[in-house]
């Protein structure tokens, strides 16, 4: 028999009613070995369920986040956009909460300053024609002017039967 608690994504205990967009929230921990730690993050930009960000301008936060995270922190595994298009999973190695919130802050910052999306062209991108660079910079802000909910924005908001931590 599968245990079923095993297989779910730790996103499936998450009530979506609950949470206060935008927010960073910790969503899980894998321990690789005696050194290293591969960290799972959800990066909220929306409400669930009431808001969705274009594609064109999640697919130009996408770049942009790649680029401009990476240089304030080490040991990004991945920044993939949600399915539902409210936000991203946030993947690192061996970076806590508290560095990834720096950093991000840092990258919105520099995402305002940005004068095209790193590599949206047709080498370097499956889908070079989707972008919207002003549109980023708006949700950048919206990020950036709703920094005091990250922090907060999903607290309480775990259904009791999940193992899976919050920050």
């Amino acid at each position: 028999m599968i245990n079923k608690d095993k297989i779910l994504p730790e996103s499936a205990y998450l009530d979506h009613r609950l949470v206060k967009a935008p927010y960073l929230r910790y969503a899980g921990i894998i321990d690789i070995n005696d050194n290293d730690k591969v960290y799972k993050y959800d990066l909220r930009l929306v409400q669930p369920n009431s808001e969705m960000v274009s594609t064109d301008i999640i697919h130009s936060l996408e770049h942009l986040l790649a680029v401009a995270t990476r240089r304030y922190i080490d040991g990004i595994v991945d920044i993939s956009p949600m399915g539902c298009l409210t936000g991203f999973y946030i993947v690192t190695i061996n970076q806590p909460y508290e560095k990834l919130i720096i950093a991000l802050e840092k990258a919105f910052q520099d995402i305002l300053e940005f004068t095209e999306v790193p590599f949206a062209n047709e080498i370097q991108c499956g889908s070079f024609k989707n972008h919207n660079l002003e549109g980023a910079k708006q949700y950048a802000q919206i990020m950036l002017d709703g920094r005091d909910n990250w922090e907060i924005g999903a607290k309480n908001a775990m259904n009791k039967t999940s193992n899976a931590e919050l920050h």
